[in-house]
């Protein structure tokens, strides 16, 4: 297991478990514990015993409460380049990262938190956590991607409401939204999480990785471009090793033993 002082990193059943430390202020970013979680997500991506990976925070209170407003608290500092330098690297790893990234909300994920867990690729969430774009609360706006996610995932008209009141998003609302995949009991969240984690991670991780690719794509391409780069990532898809074994395993009637390869 890579221990950093804010980030745990254990790899368990070829589910990589990425978990921010800091509970005792709700996981809050300081500069360390961005520069341990960029690092970690470097070895999530390289590690090909990780064929998924989860994002969780420690404790119960909290996923993610976003910027650690006191550790920079009189100082005068740059948010641009603070964006440019530590957070943006973290969401672009995340999104061109060929393996499924799950973010585990088992409480609030508040600010950078918020847009960090919607930069996942799947979301499963405890029915006591919360989603709060609470930019808008200091006088900021949305950042970490949280402008290109939301109007993605719930529409513009409530992207515009979440980022401008800056309210508080229960997890039955954020499921009906379309914000996360799914809502569990707070007690059942972990093991309901990794249920999916560890059905992931012995699919076709290739084949899943280049489905990640393709969406990303899809977001920016016409119909045309999107037929043209299909074409060219299945045939990438049919020269790999899980696809030999997924047809070998349907002709023989048994099911297949992907191994990332």
């Amino acid at each position: 297991m890579l221990t950093t002082s804010t980030v745990l990193w254990q790899i368990t059943g070829n589910v990589g478990m990425i978990t921010l430390n800091r509970p005792d202020v709700y996981n809050a970013f300081n500069e360390q514990m961005k520069k341990d979680l960029a690092d970690v997500l470097k070895e999530a991506e390289k590690d090909p015993e990780a064929r998924c990976v989860v994002i969780r925070g420690a404790g119960d209170k909290a996923f993610c409460s976003g910027q650690d407003l006191k550790e920079h608290a009189g100082a005068s500092r740059s948010l641009k380049e603070s964006l440019e330098k530590s957070y943006n690297p973290i969401v672009r790893r995340i999104r061109t990262m060929e393996k499924p990234v799950i973010g585990m909300i088992n409480g609030v994920a508040a600010g950078a938190g918020c847009s960090l867990a919607l930069s996942c690729d799947m979301r499963i969430m405890s029915d006591k956590a919360k989603l709060i774009e609470v930019f808008v609360r200091i006088g900021l706006i949305p950042d970490t991607g949280s402008h290109w996610f939301l109007p993605r995932l719930t529409g513009m008209a409530r992207a515009f409401e979440y980022a401008a009141t800056g309210r508080d998003i229960g997890a039955d609302e954020a499921e009906k939204g379309g914000l996360v995949n799914r809502v569990v009991p707070a007690a059942r969240l972990e093991e309901e999480t990794l249920e999916l984690a560890g059905q992931l991670a012995h699919g076709p991780t290739r084949a899943i990785g280049l489905i990640k690719r393709a969406l990303n794509k899809s977001m920016i391409s016409d119909l045309d471009t999107m037929l043209q780069y299909e074409a060219f990532l299945q045939q990438a898809a049919s020269e790999t090793e899980d696809h030999k074994e997924g047809v070998q395993a349907f002709i023989g009637k048994r099911p297949a033993t992907f191994l990332g390869k």
